[in-house]
């Protein structure tokens, strides 16, 4: 963790694109329709939040109480080049409960990810380095009750739309 209680940017996209390669498309949290697989092999310090392969999509999602939350805004895994060419036209914005949050970019990360066999999210199986670039945002543990969350975000052609009702559940005594 990074001062500010981050995940500094290459730990959290290579983490976080082992988490959306850890499943099968029928179980994939990007390939989601509604939110009923977001909390599949979630870690134990963040809860991450998925995109989409490219589209639009409302889900549900109920979060532990006191887990920060990361998700990207738009991302690719690649290598140096492609992810120059994504950043250039990357663009996007995040509202949290109505009010806006400023995105990070992360340029030109090399990353380790470990994909299953059948996930859609990165087409390799097994473990491989890449570059990892994209918008994202890191949050602080919310407030238990219902937030909404929403992401849009664009490269090019390739855009991302979700729209998040979560809901953090109350603190454990």
């Amino acid at each position: 963790m990074t001062e500010n209680g981050n995940i500094p940017s290459a730990e959290l996209q290579g983490r976080w694109w082992t988490w959306a390669a850890s499943e099968p498309e029928a179980t994939s949290p990007v390939a989601d329709a509604d939110g009923r697989v977001c909390g599949r092999n979630q870690p134990p310090d963040v809860w991450f939040l998925a995109g989409t392969l490219g589209g639009r999509v409302v889900r549900a999602c109920e979060i532990p109480n006191g887990r920060p939350i990361a998700v990207p805004v738009v991302n690719l895994v690649g290598d140096h080049q492609g992810c120059a060419a994504f950043m250039k036209g990357a663009q996007g914005t995040v509202a949290l409960d109505g009010k806006p949050v400023k995105p990070e970019a992360y340029i030109d990360d090399s990353i380790m990810v470990e994909g299953v066999q059948g996930n859609q999210v990165t087409g390799e199986e097994g473990r491989f380095t890449g570059t990892g670039c994209g918008l994202w945002v890191q949050l602080p543990p919310l407030a238990p009750g219902a937030h909404s969350l929403k992401i849009h975000g664009r490269s090019d052609d390739f855009y991302v739309d979700v729209d998040y009702a979560l809901t953090v559940g109350a603190s454990s005594v």
